[in-house]
């Protein structure tokens, strides 16, 4: 769920590089009994370049259901295909684009030695379940 996000409408500016790139708010509930962390993945799947990494977040602990617009970020925050190690926003070259917000449930407290290059196969080898929501954005 997101107060910010609606899935399969437009992003608003405020969250994209049009704006002030900020993440949005995110929180999510009914949670399986065996999860023991989450992990968080913001990406384009329309990108030129294939699919584009604006966002991966690891070792989000368990407790946790909610990330507040613009932070502070629980768990671990890897770089981003924009070469930063934080939350960047839709920002596509041309055309409409769509962007899946994927939340994850792990069945173990940490992943360690994950990356932008392997968070996929990591990810998909202890992943209990997962949600998404999907919006998209254009360029004025």
């Amino acid at each position: 769920m997101s107060s910010d996000l609606r899935s399969e409408e437009k992003i608003d500016p405020k969250f994209t590089c049009d704006g002030e790139n900020i993440s949005p708010h995110l929180k999510w509930e009914d949670v399986l009994e065996d999860t023991k962390s989450f992990a968080l993945s913001c990406i384009d799947v329309d990108s030129k370049a294939g699919t584009w990494i604006h966002w991966y977040v690891v070792n989000i602990p368990k407790n946790i259901r909610e990330i507040v617009q613009g932070g502070p970020i629980p768990g671990k925050e890897l770089e981003n295909d924009f070469g930063n190690i934080e939350y960047g926003g839709p920002c596509p070259e041309k055309g409409e684009h769509r962007y899946f917000f994927t939340l994850y449930a792990l069945n173990v407290e940490q992943i360690k030695n994950v990356n932008k290059a392997n968070f996929d196969d990591k990810v998909s080898k202890i992943m209990i379940e997962s949600a998404e929501i999907i919006v998209r954005y254009e360029r004025g």
